[in-house]
């Protein structure tokens, strides 16, 4: 059974009669780059400043490593979090930035500040001043920051705003690479979808402080995946006779609907397939959609 590192019951959080957060429920397992996604304003960060106690929930409870509450201790230490960006000065290098910050969070090895920009391969860039740091250079020396507490899970929020391609493979390659090799778990928020499906491995889409969907990458796919769709009486006498035709690559979804991907086969040869056979077939169209449609989809509940 897989380690749950983060898990919230019902978590809830109310300014005066505004709902920011409405009884979300979500799990990180150990391992995860968790993307969480919604909308600016959805309620990302106010996950975010809640689980690492920049702000107080209104209602439900949360787990960190197993703990909650009073039980919590030594586990935040075992926390790296990068929701607001720290006030890196422009005239210091990324060594000097980190190590003002490692005097704040009392660090005395400074080979812990080595290691960090390591880690985000900051090592080379010498004595250049972090005003002349490209966004993504900044972005990196953000993580490093993260970093230097030697974390087991870190929580970046927005961290690929505003980056253009090659920035976002960059950082793309360093959550990847802290991921496996370093065993760092991560949970990532972004208002794009598509910016963090290369990244992620597990996603909870938000909106409007509720949730709207938690699913995997897979489910994800499957989702979107262009396919063909069938909407029948006996969906499971339909998956029958497709066995029996050889055909095998299809999903029931929801227990009333059929989706084939079978590129191969046409609408129509499907529909006189299943009807010639007894199944009493009400829709078969072309379904499958991208990432940002699927996403528009489920915020204006067009989707369940």
């Amino acid at each position: 059974m897989r380690e749950t590192i983060l898990q919230t019951r019902r978590l809830s959080k109310s300014y005066g009669s505004f709902k920011a957060l409405d009884n979300v429920d979500m799990t990180v397992y150990k391992g995860d780059i968790y993307g969480l996604i919604g909308r600016n304003g959805a309620g990302k960060t106010t996950i975010m400043k809640i689980v690492t106690g920049l702000a107080e929930k209104s209602g439900g409870e949360f787990e960190l490593f197993s703990k909650r509450g009073e039980e919590l201790g030594d586990e935040k230490r075992r926390i790296g979090c990068l929701i607001e960006n720290p006030a890196f000065f422009g005239g210091l290098t990324a060594r000097q930035n980190l190590n003002y910050y490692a005097i704040q969070k009392g660090i005395t090895d400074k080979r812990q500040i080595d290691r960090a920009l390591e880690l985000v391969n900051l090592t080379d860039v010498g004595n250049k001043k972090f005003r002349k740091f490209s966004l993504g250079m900044k972005q990196r020396l953000g993580i490093a920051f993260a970093l230097m507490d030697n974390p087991d899970f870190i929580i970046l929020d927005e961290p690929i705003n505003g980056l253009d391609p090659i920035g976002i493979r960059e950082l793309r390659d360093t959550f990847q690479r802290l991921n496996a090799e370093e065993e760092i778990t991560f949970l990532i928020s972004s208002h794009i979808l598509s910016e963090l499906y290369m990244t992620a491995n597990r996603f909870l889409i938000i909106d409007k402080g509720r949730v709207l969907k938690e699913l995997t990458k897979e489910e994800l796919d499957l989702a979107c995946m262009r396919c063909l769709a069938v909407q029948a009486g006996d969906v499971k006498q339909a998956a029958v006779i497709l066995e029996q035709k050889g055909i095998s690559n299809y999903k029931v979804i929801d227990g009333q609907e059929l989706r084939v991907y079978d590129d191969s086969m046409k609408p129509e040869r499907l529909n006189r397939l299943l009807v010639e056979r007894g199944v009493d077939v009400s829709a078969v169209f072309e379904a499958g959609i991208s990432l940002e449609d699927y996403f528009t989809s489920l915020v204006n509940g067009k989707l369940e």
